[in-house]
């Protein structure tokens, strides 16, 4: 009974936790980080005030808790990383977690909020660096340095080659997002992206050098998704 009291009342923690940061977030994005209060946010997250305040003293703590959880949504895409022995198998799958985690709406309203409050309140874009996109990146960057190790790739700069390739992916997914109210790419486009950027990435990096895939191939007689979606 008294694991079952204790299991119940976790739930009920965590399900005011979450209520709180989705309150947190829909008023920062609305209101600012600056125009939004804890016990505004209390309000919108039907909790009371000693209960946010127990878990969130302050809206620093708050924010911090918000890009920390925004990033580590997919926990495998966050903290692991696949084994070293296949560079296009590797770099697909981290491409395709990492364009799922960027492409969600949640995350372009995290950066949105940063990027507003940035003059004001430049550690919210520190939080967002350091707790969000470091992590990630360094996970990246330590992948491509086992496939180096092993052989598999000749990547003498990682942290070049990680930047590279999440870049050419955040490009499409993630950016237009923050000026384009109606850019929505398909399912299609996005794996046609992520394609592209492990394509690139493999004629760049890859140790033997492959023969360009079907993917590859395929892409060299289409037009690029960019212009598709500007038509």
């Amino acid at each position: 009974m008294a694991a079952e009291l204790s299991a119940h009342h976790r739930r009920l923690a965590q399900q005011k936790r979450e209520a709180i940061i989705s309150a947190a977030t829909d008023l920062f994005l609305n209101h600012g980080y600056d125009g939004t209060s804890l016990a505004r946010i209390a309000e919108g997250a039907a909790v009371s005030k000693s209960t946010l305040f127990k878990q969130f003293p302050t809206k620093a703590a708050l924010f911090e808790a918000i890009v920390t959880e925004s990033w580590q949504r997919d926990a495998t895409g966050a903290v692991a990383r696949p084994q070293a022995g296949d560079l296009r198998s590797g770099l697909t799958s981290i491409g395709h977690r990492y364009a799922d985690l960027i492409g969600r709406p949640g995350m372009t309203a995290l950066f949105r909020i940063v990027i507003a409050e940035l003059p004001r309140f430049p550690e919210l874009g520190r939080m967002q660096f350091q707790l969000g996109k470091l992590p990630y990146f360094t996970s990246v960057q330590r992948y491509l340095e086992s496939e180096h190790e092993a052989g598999n790739a000749d990547v003498p700069d990682t942290e070049s080659a990680a930047n590279q390739f999440l870049g050419m992916i955040a490009n499409y997914v993630l950016w237009p997002r923050m000026l384009l109210t109606d850019w929505n790419p398909t399912a299609s486009d996005i794996r046609y992206a992520v394609e592209q950027a492990v394509e690139t990435t493999l004629a760049r990096y890859a140790s033997d050098r492959p023969a360009r895939s079907e993917a590859g191939i395929r892409g060299a007689g289409k037009n690029a998704v960019t212009s598709r979606k500007r038509r």
